[in-house]
């Protein structure tokens, strides 16, 4: 639409519901947000501020954000742009105009084999590593966020992590990149056209950069200030090193906007060189004395071939030794000591074995607690590695109830890295940190610390203020070292970036906000800002809420799985949204605040959760949201709900046979109306109904065969277990496979050897899985215990194991039983027992397999995505759909759920593929729907590879 309908009124500029009303003429109204819960939720990141946006607009397209440019101009209302929101200094947040990217931003193209890889900004880190693998090739930057945040992001704050150092970040691998002015304007750095138009369009800019550029290179003391600065990690304030690197103002300003925090532009989409991913590693946990001895070791090792120097000190190995998987070596280790993670990379074991030899001469010259041993051992290496990784969430979840945790990143030059560290402890010592730890990037000088305040009490403020400030004098003055090595500047540091950089080079960096943004609308305050205090202000709320969500320090690492975000709430937004209503409810103020949110949490926060548990596998305290979900689902029901949930647990057998009984109805007017016909009908019985009745698709199963329950076959025994979902639903009527589940497996286990032995009274016995979604914990723990004792009896008192058709049963009756009976899912069932033994003589051509959200809890995802490769040509794997958000009964439902989480489903089906597979029967259902084809049980195919 045009642009022209963002002209402003002539009254105030920042009414949000003129705002609003004038941006929906240019974007679609369910992509402006405007009410108070989704507004608190979307609005929050992962550092230790909040701001309540005034306006969220979700942009899908270029055009889009344009519009939004325009409009917020045209009103003179500041906009900030957010990625993934996993920033943790507070330069993804605004009290005006948010934009938020849609799914229309995810764009990957690698080209000329491999050596760059042009991105758009919504794509997250390790997928872009994922399409570069098998080219032995990845992207540079590697922040321990690589797995959530978004390239745009990335790029924004000019992200780092282990091994990227100073060489490899976005920076050193940019080749090109697309951006959006303030002015709306588009510039297209790879591209001649564009920088020719450009360079006409806007010559008064590009004639100031350049100013800007030949009066640094003239002043050679301001030029050698910046050039050392940049020899270690530093992202405070912008990237002066542009300015003194390129002489062309295109080359500059595109090298400006790396690290910029959205305050200078919107890169739409950006070209990185990539780099070699080696193949050949090994690592060693070296453990020293003390952090001084572990320190010095690092400048020793300076120009040894690492990949990687991790440091942890003594209180970080103390947070985590007593966690499940923690290596023996650093388990009861003497107070004061510490930690050198130490990797090295090579291309060949050869080279490999030649730079073990040169790490471990320098390493026996100095004093560790025992003899440093490497391994390439993978499964030894992660543990190293988990050590690492654990530090940080490991702290964060001990801190006291309500206290924000605070990560700051400083750098020091390598040989100052000891005397530094030292200062740093000191510094706690005086302050009263008493707990907080250090450890990070040693080999670049770059020191992680994490601190926990309670920013509720003004003492603590204050306390925090002086530790600052004390640490930012320490780090600039004495050591002329980064306050913010690669977290970026936010709103955190934003108060000492001329503290670091001097009063020369701190005009400098005004001069190129105002060149960029000459009005500051562009995510203003954030690196620059006149407010000395504003790091003091805004601190983010952290109230008790629930002993389950407590710990959560909404990184959003959550993000990526839930089949719910960008829908309603994703589980850090389901947290921050449960945070205030609790806070609502504990002060007893604002209650018409309060019902506001708590009426639109029912819909946003619990009944568009699928429940599914992915977020714990993510979290890096384990959190599961889906816990919360359940309890407060549990609270929602009334005495006689629950009186009513009992009497379904107690009377299942009867509620099968019926439901067996509709299923079959509805096949005979399926089959005599036809799929249109029938699924016409059905949308208006539901729509008539208010949506109470649940959605009836063509690919609603008919009705379920299985009826025996008497043991099958010869062979070795195990014990079968067909899901509830697969005894009372058989194939959709369109499906030209029709063979029931159970008679499919039976005839897999004779032809490798096995026969079937089934529990007793099958037809009553559930996990108790769909009680348990409802919140229904006691009926559905009445039903696992009932089913524990058929299993018992069935498997000879836990003698034979015990094989579970459907993942997710098979997940929650492992979680139950905690190992008092050997419960197999079928995935591992077929992939270590079953596979070995047959033949495979008819492999599919191609076929789509979706890993569902039971597999991936139980970590089958390798092995479910084996079975598939070995039983077909091609296996398409689809992307953005971790979950298909069916949830059991909630696809019929709640679809909306299932449809918003497959919405990219069908665009993945390769052409000419006519089957999907995959280990869940009411997930198969869902899929089918928005596919487009049949799905099946990974059972069916292993079967028909078998030629069966």
């Amino acid at each position: 639409m045009s642009a022209d309908k963002c002209d402003a009124p002539a009254e105030s500029a920042l009414v949000p519901e003129t705002l609003s009303r004038v941006l929906q003429a240019v974007i679609p109204a369910e992509r402006v947000i405007t009410d108070p819960l989704r507004l608190l939720a979307y609005g929050t990141d992962a550092s230790l501020y909040r701001l309540i946006p005034k306006v969220v607009v979700r942009a899908e397209t270029e055009a889009e954000v344009q519009a939004v440019l325009r409009c917020c101009r045209a009103f003179g209302a500041p906009v900030t742009f957010r990625a993934a929101g996993t920033s943790l200094a507070g330069q993804a947040l605004t009290d005006s105009v948010l934009l938020i990217l849609g799914d229309g931003w995810d764009g990957i193209s690698i080209e000329r084999g491999g050596d760059l890889i042009r991105l758009q900004p919504g794509v997250i880190g390790a997928a872009a590593n994922r399409h570069l693998a098998a080219l032995a090739r990845k992207i540079g930057p590697d922040p321990a966020s690589i797995d959530a945040a978004q390239i745009g992001g990335m790029a924004a704050n000019n992200a780092s992590g282990m091994c990227c150092g100073t060489h490899e970040n976005s920076y050193q691998t940019l080749e090109s990149m697309r951006i959006l002015f303030a002015d709306a304007s588009v510039l297209d750095t790879g591209d001649a056209g564009s920088r020719t138009a450009f360079a006409a369009s806007h010559k008064a800019f590009l004639d100031g950069l350049d100013a800007l550029a030949r009066r640094v290179k003239a002043d050679t003391a301001l030029a050698e200030r910046i050039r050392r600065k940049y020899r270690i990690k530093n992202t405070t304030g912008y990237s002066l090193n542009a300015l003194i690197d390129f002489d062309d103002p295109i080359d500059i300003l595109q090298h400006l906007m790396i690290g910029s925090e959205g305050t200078l532009g919107f890169i739409s989409e950006i070209t990185y060189r990539t780099v070699a991913d080696l193949p050949q590693k090994a690592s060693a946990l070296v453990v020293f004395p003390d952090i001084g001895e572990a320190a010095r070791t690092v400048l020793l090792l300076a120009g040894a071939p690492t990949a990687a120097v991790e440091l942890l000190d003594y209180l970080s190995i103390r947070a985590i030794e007593a966690m499940p998987g923690m290596p023996e070596s650093i388990v009861g280790l003497p107070q004061g000591t510490a930690a050198l993670l130490i990797e090295t990379r090579a291309a060949d074991p050869s080279t490999l074995s030649a730079n073990i030899e040169a790490i471990s001469a320098i390493l026996a010259k100095v004093n560790t607690l025992s003899p440093p041993v490497f391994s390439d051992d993978p499964s030894v290496t992660k543990v190293y590695w988990n050590v690492r990784k654990v530090v940080f969430p490991a702290v964060a979840a001990a801190r006291p109830v309500g206290t924000t945790v605070i990560i700051e990143d400083v750098a020091f030059k390598v040989e100052d890295l000891a005397a530094g560290v030292l200062d740093l402890q000191k510094l706690f010592a005086d302050h009263g940190y008493h707990e907080a730890v250090i450890y990070g990037h040693a080999r670049d000088g770059n020191m992680h610390f994490v601190i926990y305040h309670d920013f509720g009490n003004p003492a603590e403020i204050e306390r925090y203020r002086g530790f600052l400030d004390a640490v930012c004098t320490m780090v600039v003055k004495k050591y002329d070292g980064s306050l913010k090595a690669e977290h970026g500047t936010g709103r955190n540091m934003a108060p000492y970036v001329e503290l670091e950089w001097g009063p020369d080079a701190y005009r400098l960096m005004e001069e190129i906000k105002a060149l960029f943004d000459p009005e500051g609308l562009l995510n203003p305050g954030v690196i620059l800002n006149p407010d000395k205090e504003i790091h003091l202000k805004n601190f983010k709320p952290m109230p008790k809420a629930n002993p389950l969500i407590d710990a959560c320090m909404e990184c959003g690492f959550c993000e990526p799985l839930c089949p719910s975000n960008k829908m309603t709430l994703s589980p850090r937004q389901r947290i921050t949204s449960w945070r205030e209503i609790s806070r609502l409810q504990a002060s007893g103020r604002d209650p018409s605040r309060l019902t506001t949110l708590a009426e639109r949490y029912d819909y946003d926060g619990a009944l568009t959760c699928a429940a599914c548990g992915l977020c714990a596998t993510v979290c890096p305290m384990a959190i599961n949201t889906a816990k919360l979900t359940k309890e407060l689902r549990s609270k929602n029901w009334s005495s006689l709900g629950k009186s009513i949930g009992g009497w379904t647990g107690r009377h299942f057998g009867a509620l099968m046979t019926a439901t067996e009984l509709g299923l079959g109805a509805a096949g005979l007017a399926h089959k005599a109306l036809g799929d249109e016909r029938f699924e016409s009908l059905a949308k208006k019985a539901r729509a008539i109904s208010g949506e109470r009745l649940p959605k009836i698709t063509r690919h609603l199963p008919t009705k379920g065969h299985f009826s025996t329950g008497a043991s099958a076959g010869k062979g070795a025994r195990i014990v079968y277990f067909p899901s509830c979902a697969i005894r009372s639903m058989g194939a959709p009527q369109d499906d030209p496979v029709q063979t029931p589940v159970p008679d499919v497996f039976e005839q897999l286990l004779a032809k490798a050897g096995f026969s079937a032995v089934y529990p007793k009274a099958m037809n009553s016995l559930c996990c108790g899985q769909p009680w348990d979604t409802q919140g229904l914990k006691e009926v559905a723990d009445d039903k696992a215990a009932e089913l524990e004792a058929a299993l018992f009896e069935a498997s000879e008192g836990g003698k034979l194991p015990i094989v579970f058709d459907t993942s997710t049963c098979a997940y929650r009756m492992k979680d139950f039983l905690k190992g008092r009976l050997q419960i197999l899912d079928i995935v591992e069932f077929l992939h270590d027992e079953i596979l070995p033994k047959l033949t495979l003589t008819n492999r599919q051509p191609g076929i789509v397999l979706h890993l569902n959200c039971g597999a991936r809890k139980m970590g089958m995802e390798e092995k479910l995505t084996a079975l598939a490769k070995a039983c077909a040509e091609e296996v398409t794997l689809p992307e953005h759909m971790p979950c298909c958000g069916f949830a059991g009964m909630w696809g019929f439902t709640t679809p909306e759920l299932n449809e918003h989480a497959t919405r990219r489903l069908a665009e993945q089906v390769p052409q000419g593929c006519h089957d999907g597979y995959s280990s869940n029967r009411t997930c198969e259902i869902g899929l089918a729907d928005q596919a487009g084809i049949p799905f099946r049980s990974i059972i069916h195919l292993v079967a028909r590879a078998a030629g069966l």
